[in-house]
């Protein structure tokens, strides 16, 4: 029997054992190493031979994520580690490090139970480590930390031991302070990292060395030891007695949660059913013999096998010719095939239980967050997975040849389930195409680069950006009349509180229809956050940082039309009044409504353009304005092009918030609009003499300055096809 053979036959059976299955995640700020160290953790599994190890690049297996250097894709492996004596499937996925990538990360963090937190030694924290160390927190998946490129801080950095230390602690130090900032309650403090219980690791990935306290100990090696080895270039005799995928792999299988541990606290919090229901208390017991239960965290294509879809199993077993039903898009699929990812290949299995990530094939219309179950057992859909950041550019994409429009469209809509971060909006009369993502690399690489390889000659316009509408003030009150006159609804509109705005956009509180089980708690949690408490109860809807609240009283027929209140409250949410932009931070209240008592008279086409219309005149009354968002960008430089740097912040209406040193650098902080930020990278090449580069912290929206309102609005109208006049209150 091959190695190979051996290795496939030890997942098979370790599939069936939820207690020796671990299901991690690498994940890293941009170039600190994540998927070299992917490579040394397969290499050490016998997947790839030691020597290209840190040089293959196993897992970024997509020819732009090799022509890039960057990681794009996350993606999966599966493989069998030995711990004291015990075999452990470990499922792991390596994420992009990208911030226009962060989507992948997100949706893997519903899969896994723990990440490898890389963190490079000489960079420290950076705002990507920050960012997905907190998409990790939220999906309540456990971390351990990983401090990479210690071989710089002894060649190039030249740090003695002590000082090695020092810059140690403060990277452990400075993670402790993120985990303090977003882990759950009750994690808090037992989900902190520290080099005593062996949850701290520091290595060179590229190097294939690797050292944790519980290892020093085991072995003797000590930090003089690892300095004398790398001075004198004898790393390759380092690699062999502390061996990278030894110490990381033995924190992962005993600090990381198996699955049986992890679903005990993490489906009360992502389920949205109930969990004394049979279907919860088998995904809290991670249950194999229990009704099959899973989500879908990512999809791709594959031209021999169509749709490949990752997915992890919470409960039940899933078996090669299943039926399932996908719970979102409502309807029944089969299952062709079921396996294990082992990096580009899939390995073929029957039946895989629960706690599993697994790749199905056969699955059509599916969509990353889809929740699967037994057709005949349909349960409640896993909470939305909420990305840190909104798309804020958009692009338009024509096609030349009018006869490719259906073909594009098609992959463009199998691109959009494949990464729900990316947004398409098609107009099937004009063949208008607009693709909105996390920025222009997003756009650039799964959209138009992937339309051009396929040999589609499109045109792609510069970048649009994405504003939105909001109300600076309280409105009066507004009647919407229905086209028949029988239906009345008054409407008025105020700023939401900036608190309530944050939670909102935070997902701690669902999207769309309050359940009337969801109510109290939704309700006390928002006048937590300063929301008044008459209100608060009164929240029916929610819709991005907006809400619908029923403010009536004692209305006999309004129930039998609120959700066509709630879904012309949608419309106008999504396209607002000025430039048809998304509104944000509105709190619509629907003060009263007089009702036709037939229901034949209350249909859709009456109550749509009457609370359309009242909410329209409402924010028009309250001061609608655009607001634009802006990039909080870390800008890394040379003290002498600091200068530089700051005139290229304000030419392009930035502002600088901070500047600081550290260890040599100049750190600013600055935010820009992101109108102005194109070329902005080159730009800032250039005026560091090739030195400075960028992360970014957060985007933000502010209202755009009086004097460029209306000449923005009037370039959206005009760019969108609407009447070139500023909209006005429309009375009957």
């Amino acid at each position: 029997m091959s190695k190979a053979e051996e290795m496939v036959g030890k997942i098979k059976e370790l599939a069936k054992n939820p207690d020796q299955i671990r299901n991690f995640g690498i994940v890293a700020h941009i170039d600190h190493g994540k998927t070299t160290l992917s490579d040394n953790l397969l290499a050490g599994a016998g997947m790839i031979s030691q020597e290209l190890a840190g040089s293959q690049l196993f897992m970024d297996f997509d020819k732009q994520e090799q022509e890039r250097g960057i990681t794009i894709y996350a993606a999966n492996v599966s493989m069998v580690h030995n711990y004291e004596g015990k075999d452990y499937l470990l499922n792991m996925i390596d994420t992009p490090g990208h911030v226009d990538f962060g989507g992948d990360v997100t949706r893997a963090m519903r899969a896994v139970d723990g990440v490898v937190v890389v963190v490079d030694a000489v960079e420290g924290v950076m705002p990507q480590t920050e960012v997905v160390l907190k998409q990790a927190l939220r999906e309540r998946a456990k971390p351990v930390l990983f401090i990479n490129k210690m071989d710089r801080l002894i060649k190039e950095l030249k740090l003695s031991p002590e000082q090695m230390q020092e810059r140690l602690v403060k990277i452990i130090t400075h993670v402790n302070a993120l985990i303090d900032k977003y882990a759950p309650e009750e994690f808090k403090s037992q989900w902190k990292v520290d080099v005593q219980s062996g949850k701290v690791a520091f290595g060179s990935a590229y190097r294939k060395w690797a050292l944790s306290l519980p290892y020093m100990q085991r072995t003797g090696i000590n930090f003089a030891k690892i300095i004398e080895y790398t001075q004198q270039e004898k790393e390759d005799e380092l690699s062999k007695i502390a061996k990278v995928h030894e110490v990381v792999l033995d924190m992962v299988v005993r600090h990381l949660p198996s699955p049986k541990e992890a679903q005990k606290y993490r489906i009360q919090k992502l389920w949205t059913g109930d969990i004394s229901s049979e279907e919860g208390k088998a995904m809290l017991e991670c249950d194999a013999s229990g009704p099959l239960v899973g989500v879908i965290t990512n999809v791709t294509f594959d031209q021999h096998a169509g749709n490949v879809v990752t997915a992890r199993i919470f409960s039940g077993t899933i078996k090669e010719g299943q039926e399932v039903f996908n719970v979102n898009a409502n309807k029944k699929m089969r299952v062709q095939q079921v396996g294990v990812f082992m990096g580009p290949r899939r390995v073929a299995m029957q039946e895989i239980p629960a706690g599993n990530i697994i790749a199905i094939t056969g699955l059509s219309d599916v969509s990353a967050g889809d929740t699967i179950c037994l057709p005949d057992k349909v349960v409640a859909p896993f909470e939305e997975m909420k990305h840190v950041f909104e798309p804020v550019v958009t692009k338009a994409i024509e096609v030349r040849n009018v006869k490719d429009l259906p073909r594009v469209i098609e992959l463009l809509k199998q691109r959009a389930r494949e990464d729900p971060t990316m947004r398409l909006k098609i107009s099937e009369d004009t063949g208008e195409i607009l693709v909105s993502g996390l920025g222009e690399l997003h756009i650039e690489a799964k959209i138009e680069r992937f339309l051009k390889d396929k040999g589609f000659d499109i045109v792609v316009s510069p970048p649009i950006v994405i504003y939105k509408e909001g109300v600076l003030k309280e409105s009066q009150i507004f009647e919407g009349k229905s086209p028949n006159k029988h239906n009345k609804f008054y409407i008025k509109v105020m700023p939401l509180e900036d608190k309530v705005q944050e939670v909102l956009r935070s997902g701690e509180i669902p999207q769309g229809k309050i359940r009337e089980q969801d109510k109290d708690w939704i309700a006390k949690k928002l006048i937590d956050v300063g929301m008044d408490s008459e209100e608060a109860k009164r929240v029916i809807y929610t819709r991005g940082d907006n809400v619908l609240l029923d403010m009536t009283r004692g209305i006999i027929q309004l129930h039998e039309v609120i959700e066509l209140i709630m879904e012309a409250t949608r419309q106008i949410i999504d396209e607002g009044p000025l430039a048809a932009e998304p509104c944000m931070g509105v709190k619509v209240m629907l003060m009263d409504a007089k009702l036709h008592e037939d229901a034949i008279h209350r249909g859709p086409a009456q109550v749509y353009p009457a609370v359309k219309q009242a909410i329209r005149n409402a924010m028009l009354d309250g001061q609608a304005k655009l607001f634009e968002p802006k990039q909080i960008l870390r800008i890394d430089t040379p003290g002498e092009y600091m200068g530089d740097v700051i005139k290229e912040v304000q030419n392009r209406r930035g502002q600088v918030i901070e500047i600081n040193e550290e260890e040599g650098t100049t750190v600013v902080i600055a935010k820009i609009p992101v109108a102005e930020m194109q070329g902005f990278e080159g730009a800032l090449k250039s005026a560091t003499g090739g030195k400075g580069f960028q992360s970014l912290i957060d985007i933000m929206y502010e209202k755009l300055p009086e004097e460029l309102q209306e000449k923005t609005i009037m370039d959206i109208r005009k760019r969108k096809g609407m009447p070139l006049e500023m909209p006005q209150i429309e009375l009957d």
